[in-house]
C-alpha cells in the first residue's frame, strides 16, 4: 500500500522529522486560501498522485502569486497525470499540496528498504538527490551508499556520521540528520513499512535539513495491524481490477496480453505465464486464486479476467495440493452461469482429484477444453487467442 505525498509527510511530521509548512486543497478557492494561510510570496504546487517523476511531467509548479496559483490549480483538478511510473493512461488528480517555499542549498537522497537477500533493512543514500536519482543508481552507483541496520544494535552512531560526511554535513546539520535517521528507522520499524524515501532532503541556506517529498509503502501483510495507516489508502489510485482483486483476497496484476491466466500459487502463476510466452502468447495478468480457493473465488477470477476486453481467451492451471481438483472444477462449472464466461476456456488439472475433476468438466457440456499436458494446455490457449503457436520445452 502506497500513501501520497501530504500523507507521508504527516506521519514524518508526526515522528519529528522536518518537511516544510503545506495544506492540501481540492478545489482551486482551497488552493488560493491556503496559500493565504502559509502567507509568503510564492508556493509550490503538487499534484498528489501515487507516481514519481512528477515535476518532469508538469505535475509540480512554482507560483509567485495567486492567479497563477489558481491556473496552475485547476489545470490539475481533474485530470490525470502521465509520468514515467505511469500508464499511458496516468493517475487522477484529486487533491493539490500547496507548500510554502524552501531556500534550497543542496539536495540529497535518502530510502529505508527491506534487503530480503540479507534479512535486514538497509539505509540507502546519496549526495547526488532530485529527479535524476534513477540516472543516478544506473549510472553511478557508486555515488549511492548502502548500510545494512543490524536488527539486534539497530542504526549506530558512526552509520549517521557517514552519512553526514557523504553529504558533506557540519556541526549542529549532523546530529540534525542523526535524529532524522533515527526517526526515520524508527517510523519504519513501527509502522511496518516496506520502503520510505526522502527525495530531495534538503540543507537550506541556513543550515536547516528538511524532508521536500516524502513517500512511504507499507507491506499489505501487516496492514490487518494499522487500520490508522488502511484509512489513508486512496483506490482511486490503484488499477480498479486490481483493488478489485484485493477485497477478494486474490492477488492480481494487470499486463497487456491477450490470455488471461488463472492459476493456484504465484511461482506456478510465473512459470505458466512464461510458458504462455514461450509458446507464442502475451499474457493479460497474473493471477494468484491462492492455496484455499473456493466456488465463489473461482467465478469471482473469472468475473475479473474476462472484465477486460482485449482477454481472448482463459487458461486455467491448477496443482491440487490443498485444494482439490475437483472442487476448482466445480467453481468452473459454477463460473460458467454465475460470470457469465463467453470466451474459450483451456483448463489443466493435476495433482489431488485431478481425474475427477476433469471428468466434472467433459461431463458438463460446456465449452471447456480439459488438458493433462501444461505446454499443450499453453498451446491451445496460444491459438484460441488468435496468436500464432511457437516453441517447444
Amino acid at each position: 500500500m502506497n500513501l501520497h505525498e501530504y500523507q507521508a509527510k504527516k506521519l514524518f511530521a508526526d515522528y519529528g522529522i522536518p518537511v516544510p509548512e503545506g495544506k492540501t486543497a481540492k478545489t482551486a478557492d482551497e488552493a488560493s486560501q491556503a496559500a493565504r494561510d502559509l502567507g509568503g510570496d510564492g508556493w509550490v504546487v503538487k499534484a498528489q498522485v501515487h507516481a514519481g517523476g512528477r515535476g518532469k511531467a508538469g505535475g509540480v509548479k512554482l507560483v509567485k502569486n495567486q492567479d497563477a496559483l489558481m491556473m496552475d490549480t485547476r489545470a490539475m483538478l481533474g485530470s490525470r497525470l502521465v509520468t514515467e511510473q505511469t500508464d499511458k493512461l496516468g493517475l487522477p488528480i484529486a487533491t493539490v499540496l500547496v507548500e510554502e517555499l524552501t531556500d534550497i542549498d543542496r539536495e540529497f537522497y535518502l530510502s529505508l528498504v527491506v534487503d530480503r537477500s540479507q534479512e535486514r533493512i538497509t539505509l540507502m543514500a546519496s549526495a547526488a538527490g532530485g529527479m535524476d536519482i534513477e540516472q543516478v543508481a544506473a549510472e553511478t552507483p557508486e555515488k549511492i551508499l548502502n548500510l545494512t541496520v543490524d536488527p539486534a544494535a539497530g542504526l549506530q552512531p558512526y552509520q549517521c556520521r557517514k552519512i553526514a560526511f557523504l553529504f558533506g554535513l557540519q556541526g549542529k546539520q549532523i546530529s540534525k540528520l542523526t535524529g532524522i535517521l533515527q526517526q526515520l528507522l524508527q517510523l519504519f520499524i513501527e509502522k511496518d513499512a516496506s520502503q520510505i524515501e526522502i527525495n530531495p532532503l534538503v540543507a537550506t541556506a541556513s543550515g536547516d535539513l528538511k524532508a521536500l517529498d516524502g513517500k512511504i509503502n507499507f507491506d499489505d501483510n501487516a496492514l490487518f495491524a494499522h487500520p490508522d495507516i488502511v484509512e489513508l489508502r486512496d483506490q482511486s489510485q490503484e488499477d480498479e481490477i486490481e483493488a478489485a482483486a484485493h477485497q477478494h483476497g486474490l492477488s492480481y496484476v494487470n499486463l497487456d496480453g491477450s490470455i488471461g491466466c488463472m492459476v493456484n500459487g504465484a511461482g506456478l502463476a510465473m512459470a505458466t505465464m512464461d510458458l504462455v510466452r514461450l509458446c507464442g502468447g502475451q499474457p493479460a495478468n497474473f493471477l494468484d486464486v491462492g492455496g484455499d480457493a473456493t466456488a465463489d473465488r473461482v467465478t469471482e477470477a473469472f468475473r475479473l479476467i474476462l472484465s477486460e476486453p482485449r482477454v481472448k481467451a482463459v487458461l486455467v492451471n491448477i496443482f491440487g495440493g490443498i485444494v482439490r481438483c475437483d472442487m476448482i472444477a466445480e467453481g468452473i462449472i459454477e463460473a460458467f452461469t454465475r460470470a457469465g464466461v463467453d470466451r474459450p476456456v483451456i483448463v489443466r488439472l493435476e495433482g489431488t482429484n485431478a481425474e475427477r475433476g476433469r471428468e466434472m468438466l467433459r461431463e458438463s457440456n460446456l465449452e471447456i477444453i480439459a488438458v493433462e499436458d501444461l505446454e499443450k494446455a499453453a498451446k491451445q490457449a496460444v491459438e484460441a487467442a488468435g496468436e500464432t503457436v511457437r516453441g517447444t520445452i
